[in-house]
């Protein structure tokens, strides 16, 4: 469900906020338009997002977690931890994600 190097990025980053396509692109610094495009398909499909589209001149797109993936906060907000003690500098959680 959450597999992969990416969907647990996509999902904590939008933890707090929701976000349009851009800036989670460039929160994820490394991956291209089709591989966002396909995780957020993805993840929308497995209902743990959702895509709000805002019908206004330019037309806006945001993500944001759904209840089923809000049950899944703490857990990456853990991960995020866990990660960040193996680090040697705590300033990405990013990178901590990435190693667990």
């Amino acid at each position: 469900m959450i597999g992969g190097k990416w969907k647990t990025l996509i999902m904590y980053y939008l933890i707090n906020k929701r976000k349009r396509f851009s800036e989670l692109k460039s929160l994820l610094p490394g991956i291209t338009s089709k591989m966002l495009t396909k995780q957020l398909r993805e993840l929308e499909r497995d209902g743990l997002i959702k895509r709000e589209i805002y019908h206004q001149v330019p037309l806006k797109v945001e993500y944001s977690l759904t209840a089923k993936g809000m049950e899944l906060e703490e857990i990456l907000l853990q991960m995020c931890e866990v990660g960040t003690r193996y680090l040697d500098h705590e300033d990405s959680c990013q990178k901590a994600v990435q190693l667990v």
